[in-house]
């Protein structure tokens, strides 16, 4: 069987012992890895220093799925598209409708399962399915001791004591490299309509968003751009058209309803921020509550900063694309984020403004000491994406 280097400077483990042989060996020799599943999020973060590459390409398959069961297990390095055609032969989904973050980075390849729970991606749908980690039952990975661990199961009823899956979750390959990863699926909407909007400021749509949010009509996704307000109901056909009705007369005139392939196409614009793909400038994700979303967007225009805004989540997720000059925004937007609640992270600039300024949000002093913590007991010798989030 073919070990160690697969191609200069790319070490590619075909299983999860050659996995484990590989990290033990980087960390006996001090040799920094920069983890990659397809290469399609490698901008994220702060750019990694490290000497060599380790790709879980050749971990994939799908080990187990349940349909029945609503149950997947799959390997980390299992493109994204094969896990969704897969659910989608049964009728069946990732709950949390996951990005793809290849327009707006300008990378190629594919993504894969792993690389998606290791950024904690979410799409529109979590405002009602939950996020990335919410989905995820279980892990298998190997720390930066060359260890293997397993954590969670294949059913949501399991205890464990630590919940290394949610930390897992959004660790961006600081605290172990994932090799497989259990998760609940869920049913896929027979149908979906979109009720649309156009001409209101943000601040308006957003307002609509929010009152759509408190119907009782089960609304899947929610956002404003540009003027467009849209709000998206699923489930069978007959209630999705009912709801429909219902909720565009609540929300009076004006709203459009817009169905089956070009509801979809919608919401894969909002998903994979699509309105910022080929524009230039640094691209900022925003969290705060929802209600503040268009008064932080507005109160950082008046501060000087001229920028584009996309928000999901009802408002609650705001997608900014700013001007790169300088610090691209990063001084007024965190003093904003400080006074207002929230956290942001740079999701797309130049490697010099990534190496420059504060990425991710600050933490504070206990939270980062716990943080420090952590990567001290999970990668004692800090070989695994070293860098990455600061």
């Amino acid at each position: 069987m073919e070990r160690g280097l697969f191609v200069a400077d790319m070490l590619s483990p075909a299983n999860e012992a050659e996995l484990a042989d590989a990290v033990t060996e980087a960390t006996a020799t001090s040799t920094p890895l920069e983890i990659r599943g397809g290469g399609t999020r490698a901008g994220l973060g702060r750019p990694v220093q490290a000497e060599k590459t380790l790709s879980t390409s050749r971990l994939a398959g799908i080990t187990l799925y349940e349909p029945g069961a609503l149950t997947l297990v799959v390997k980390a390095g299992t493109p994204l598209a094969e896990v969704e055609a897969a659910l989608a032969v049964e009728g069946q989904m990732l709950p949390f409708e996951p990005m793809d973050h290849r327009a707006i980075l300008g990378t190629s390849g594919e993504p894969t399962i792993g690389g998606v729970v290791a950024c904690g991606v979410s799409g529109p749908r979590r405002i009602q399915a939950g996020a990335c980690r919410d989905a995820t039952l279980g892990v298998r990975f190997v720390n930066g001791k060359g260890e293997v661990v397993k954590s969670g199961g294949r059913v949501m009823k399991n205890v464990t004591g630590y919940d290394l899956v949610k930390l897992m979750c959004g660790s961006f390959g600081t605290l172990g490299v994932l090799s497989e990863i259990s998760f609940k699926v869920l049913p896929k909407p027979e149908a979906e309509a979109t009720l649309v909007c156009k001409g209101l400021s943000a601040a308006t749509g957003v307002a609509a968003l929010s009152a759509a949010l408190g119907s009782p009509f089960g609304i899947t996704g929610a956002a404003h751009w540009d003027g467009n307000s849209l709000v998206r109901i699923e489930g069978l056909e007959g209630s999705v058209a009912y709801r429909g009705e219902q909720l565009q007369g609540r929300l009076g005139s004006g709203w459009e309803i817009v169905t089956g392939a070009a509801s979809a196409a919608l919401w894969r614009e909002v998903r994979d921020v699509g309105p910022f793909a080929g524009c230039d400038g640094a691209i900022w994700r925003l969290s705060v509550k929802p209600a503040d979303g268009p008064v932080l967007s507005d109160a950082l225009r008046a501060e000087g900063l001229d920028h584009s805004a996309l928000f999901d989540w009802g408002g609650g997720l705001v997608w900014l694309l700013a001007g790169e000059d300088g610090d691209a925004g990063a001084s007024l937007i965190r003093h904003r984020i400080a006074t207002m609640g929230g956290h942001a992270t740079l999701v797309r600039a130049s490697a010099a403004t990534r190496a420059a300024v504060d990425v991710f949000e600050p933490e504070p002093a206990p939270l980062a000491a716990i943080s420090a913590g952590l990567r001290a007991k999970f990668d004692p010798a800090g070989v695994l994406n070293p860098g990455r989030m600061g």
